[in-house]
């Protein structure tokens, strides 16, 4: 039996639907509302606004909760891999062993890239940023490789050759940024390992791939392989909803992501400690200075659009990024300062009314940095993660025949109606 809401507009009622999610938010349809109403909803920034169906991803901002295809974030951090947790995400259940390898396998089969594409790198100034490139070059790759979509395993192909050279691409990127020569991936390494052997290996001083340094890069490639519909998940799909293929939604995504309010806050973060440090900073002043309105000072890494209690995948990136630093030896006094920050703010009444836990992105800057990403490398970092989640939703959007090309309305402010006068009299 459907249920419904009602709205009353001007004595007016309208019966609204109500949608019930399998866990978590329930919806009230309002498909119809402009056709029977006239009104239309004003939501900016959509925080209160449903736009699709999906069985990818739930989120409890409230409890902290995070959850692909039903599994528990850190299950999945604890004990799977990123080649595992991306199959889980794009086919919606976990990989039998056979399967597991046989991705694996093909991961490897296609990650080089087409001779033609190098030439692309060459001509970039030699400044360019890494996020502009990749995004480029994924939106290029439609150009080599077409889209197979006669059956879903042309698809399933064309989804583990993104997912195989985005890797390739971004570490031929740094290397070229830094005036040295493409490094091969080695078909021996899992996918981590061959990103770290891409991105750091060199004639001069070869690079020896760390098991523990490549786990770190496991997981951080799990907590960020999808949240949901966030700014550039939605890109993606808006962009998608126009049939694009799957190429152009991905480089969509990437140029989303780019922004520092979204995938470069754990630049900021750096940039922010780093700002402390040289300044010489109290952590008591920096306190003060980010409870003072007046002030331009900005705490960066605390708090999260949706989480209203401690980030789920902070907990586990704070416990990767001591087990990091141990591994490498690294005494990082940027990682001092954080810790104090985070013991200060969080004993603060002040972020505990607002709800200012510390986010994933508050940690992740220095797990980086210790393994020595560059930090204009970090966007990259969460694209390639992203990348799972990104075709997983591209693939659903695909197959609902309920999807519609995304269209969204808006309150025109504008003047009504003017005359037009000619330029010799204005």
């Amino acid at each position: 039996m459907t249920e419904y809401a009602r709205l009353i507009i001007e004595d007016q009622e309208y019966k609204l639907p109500l949608i019930n999610g399998a866990v978590g938010d329930r919806a009230i349809d309002i498909r119809k509302l402009r056709q029977e109403s006239g009104f239309i909803t004003f939501d900016p920034g959509f925080g209160n606004t449903g736009s699709c169906k999906s069985s990818i991803t739930f989120m409890d901002g409230e409890k902290g909760i995070l959850r692909y295809r039903g599994i528990p974030i850190e299950e999945l951090a604890e004990h799977s891999s990123f080649v595992e947790t991306a199959f889980l995400l794009i086919m919606g259940r976990l990989p039998t062993r056979e399967e597991l390898t046989t991705t694996s396998v093909n991961l490897n089969d296609l990650s080089l890239l087409h001779e033609n594409m190098k030439s692309f790198y060459q001509n970039y100034p030699p400044k360019s940023h890494p996020m502009g490139i990749l995004s480029a070059m994924v939106n290029a790759m439609r150009s080599f490789h077409p889209e197979l979509v006669e059956n879903q395993e042309d698809l399933q192909r064309t989804f583990l050759r993104l997912i195989s050279k985005v890797r390739t691409m971004a570490a031929m990127a740094y290397k070229f940024s830094v005036g040295q020569n493409p490094v091969y991936p080695n078909p021996n390494y899992s996918y981590c390992a061959n990103f770290l052997h891409m991105m750091f290996d060199n004639p001069v001083i070869p690079y020896r791939v760390d098991k523990e340094i490549s786990d770190a890069l496991n997981v951080f490639w799990i907590l960020h392989a999808d949240h949901e519909q966030n700014c550039s998940t939605t890109a993606v799909r808006v962009v998608g909803s126009g049939k694009v293929n799957l190429y152009a939604a991905i480089s969509s995504g990437i140029s989303a992501l780019w922004g520092p309010l979204h995938g470069g806050a754990n630049q900021a973060v750096i940039r922010m400690l780093k700002e402390i440090h040289t300044q010489g900073l109290k952590i008591p002043d920096v306190i003060k200075k980010a409870k003072d309105k007046n002030d331009p000072f900005r705490l960066m890494g605390f708090g999260h659009r949706i989480y209203k209690t401690y980030d789920p995948r902070a907990k586990i990136m704070k416990e990767m990024c001591d087990k990091v630093l141990k591994r490498t030896k690294t005494k990082d006094p940027l990682l001092d300062i954080a810790m104090e920050l985070e013991a200060c703010a969080l004993s603060d009444a002040y972020f505990q009314d607002k709800n200012l836990y510390p986010n994933v992105d508050f940690y992740s800057g220095i797990v980086l940095r210790a393994i020595g990403i560059p930090t204009n490398m970090f966007t990259v970092m969460f694209a390639i993660g992203r990348l799972p989640g990104w075709i997983a939703h591209w693939n659903e959007d695909f197959n609902d025949p309920e999807m519609k090309i995304s269209r969204p309305r808006q309150v025109y402010t504008g003047e009504s109606l003017l005359p037009y006068t000619h330029i010799d009299k204005r």
